[in-house]
């Protein structure tokens, strides 16, 4: 029988030995991708450990599951489906990753062990350019001094000649065809043309060029690492032949500093995928490398899906009717603070 510590194994395999042994070299300090992370916001620092973060190594796993961000939504899935443990991409954290309750008690109600991976799984394979039309020259996963800020710069792959095809091939691998049909029976079934749905709103744009506007040298960045316009500057000095900026997992809207430096410069500026798809980009490559490492154990990947909705066309009439009665009889000035 497998074990989660084959399950660790498997992501050393993939990762090239990146994952955390045990506790006692975390608490050395001297792991190269167990890092905090911390925006200087009071008590919400976490730190990311790369391997197993709660569960017996020796417990048997039958069937795992592949998520970016692990929540109650997730462990409550997992509860009902089966699954032994699961492997999700971004830092787990008490309360936050278990819907404000203790992690540990949550997960052993269910029998599951919990895994990250992160940084250590960041830099491993060349996707997230592929899908977007490119291939990586050259790279940076610090630029500017500035930990995480990663910067490709790239050449179009063969076929790829304008900004429009890269969009067209974005929509393609991402099968935004089909979340378009989901979403139109989703509006006709509960008679909400009012509904949005997140992978949909945020697909590719063109910010500065058109559809037609040729691309020959890519510059690739995510701006939520850091990446500001004093390294756009930078970047286009040590990489005149650029004529492109493409911004992917995060993204630019209009106005931003971003766009007018890429105006500035003469260059054209596009977003990608958003990272409400990087479980396509990251998380199905890695659950596919563990389904092939794991004989016998089942993989499954779990994809959140978030909508919007105006609040007074959430749900049912009784339902809506209830949130209206506890609003207005409960949480309109009733409760009187007490700290005891």
């Amino acid at each position: 029988m497998t074990c989660v510590s084959d399950l660790l194994d498997a992501l050393n395999v993939i990762t090239g030995g990146r994952m955390v042994s045990c506790m006692d070299e975390v608490k050395h300090g001297n792991h190269p991708f167990v890092i905090w992370k911390s925006s200087g916001i009071y008590g919400k620092e976490v730190l990311e450990i790369p391997g197993l973060i709660h569960g017996d190594p020796q417990k048997k796993i039958r069937k795992v599951a592949v998520c970016m961000t692990m929540t109650e939504l997730s462990i409550e899935l997992a509860g009902a489906t089966g699954v032994d443990a699961i492997v999700a991409h971004h830092p787990i954290a008490d309360a936050a990753s278990c819907g404000g309750v203790t992690l540990r008690d949550y997960l052993n109600l269910y029998g599951i062990a919990a895994l990250e991976c992160h940084e250590a799984f960041h830099g491993l394979h060349p996707g997230i350019a592929y899908l977007h039309g490119h291939k990586v020259k050259k790279s940076d996963i610090s630029y500017g001094g500035v930990h995480g800020n990663v910067m490709f710069v790239g050449e179009p792959l063969e076929g790829v000649h304008t900004m429009g095809d890269m969009l067209a091939r974005l929509d393609s691998f991402m099968g935004l065809d089909m979340e378009e049909q989901l979403l139109h029976s989703e509006r006709r079934i509960k008679n909400n043309d009012n509904i949005q749905e997140t992978s949909l709103l945020t697909r590719g744009a063109i910010r500065v060029g058109s559809p037609a506007s040729p691309v020959k040298h890519i510059l690739h960045i995510f701006p939520h690492t850091g990446f500001s316009p004093e390294h756009l500057r930078q970047a286009i000095a040590e990489n005149p032949e650029v004529d492109t900026v493409l911004a992917s997992i995060s993204r630019v809207y209009e106005g931003h500093e971003l766009i007018r430096c890429a105006q500035e410069l003469g260059l054209n500026f596009m977003v990608g995928n958003s990272h409400v798809l990087e479980i396509l980009e990251n998380g199905l490559p890695l659950a596919y490398a563990l389904s092939a490492l794991l004989e016998g154990v089942e993989v499954v990947m779990f994809r959140d899906r978030v909508t919007s909705t105006p609040v007074h066309q959430v749900g049912t009439e009784r339902l809506r009717e209830y949130a209206q009665h506890v609003s207005a009889a409960h949480l309109m000035g009733k409760n009187v603070l007490s700290f005891h």
